[in-house]
């Protein structure tokens, strides 16, 4: 039987995400298309894009996010930084995605870097000897992230952080009951496609018995951005507290 630990005993999370008006997070449906490279380009939205980008200033030093997104921004393909952040990465990579290049930039980049990972043979294991701020998290394939999550505060004291990955991964997270409040920074722009990833996907649900899933919020704050923007923040109720 699965035990759902204690929401004391991990980070208290952050889901921060810029989306357009009808939830999307992403230009289109292919890894050619990106939020951060297309809509810089659009009027009407271009002007408005450097207030997400100061609000991501204002997020925790850890981020939570996986190795496909990070692919999908260039990482393997980066040099060793000059400059290091404060900021670490908790990343969930189990293709791999991330290849030794990318691995070298992030150390190089990052305070510290939390490899999550199924796969015995990803380059992390081989790496982390070298790079001494790299660690590696091997799970099992089926993730249990109510544990990682409990591992991460109680052996490695993050308690606090931002998650800022995809669709799939953000609608595992809530039904799991591991985000505490979103932070969602509203686009005046409608993006369409049944294909193109949104803030939480995930399977759909199929039977009225799954309503459980559904995850209400609270508002907590509205604040009008210039440009048409707008930066909603939202408690999570969670179930267990109901």
């Amino acid at each position: 039987m699965k035990v759902k630990l204690s929401s004391h005993m991990r980070p208290k999370t952050t889901l921060f995400m810029i989306s357009s008006l009808d939830g999307k997070i992403s230009s289109g449906d292919t890894d050619q298309l990106d939020v951060d490279r297309d809509w810089k380009k659009i009027r009407g939205v271009s002007e408005g894009m450097g207030q997400y980008y100061q609000l991501e200033q204002q997020t925790d030093l850890v981020s939570f996010n996986t190795g496909r997104v990070m692919a999908k921004v260039g990482i393997n393909s980066r040099l060793p930084s000059t400059q290091r952040s404060q900021m670490s990465f908790v990343l969930v990579d189990n293709e791999p995605h991330l290849n030794e290049r990318g691995l070298r930039f992030l150390a190089s980049w990052l305070q510290r870097v939390y490899i999550v990972t199924s796969n015995k043979k990803h380059p992390a294991f081989r790496l982390k000897t070298e790079l001494t701020n790299i660690s590696t998290i091997l799970l099992s394939k089926k993730m249990d992230f109510n544990k990682l999550f409990h591992i991460i505060a109680k052996d490695y004291g993050i308690k606090r952080m931002t998650i800022q990955s995809g669709g799939k991964m953000n609608a595992r997270l809530m039904r799991d009951g591991l985000v505490d409040r979103i932070s969602l920074v509203v686009a005046p722009l409608i993006v369409g496609g049944s294909t193109t990833p949104t803030l939480v996907d995930g399977e759909a649900l199929h039977r009225v018995r799954e309503l459980d899933k559904l995850v209400p919020l609270k508002l907590v704050k509205i604040e009008k951005l210039k440009h048409s923007f707008l930066h909603l923040t939202y408690k999570v109720i969670h179930k267990s507290r109901v």
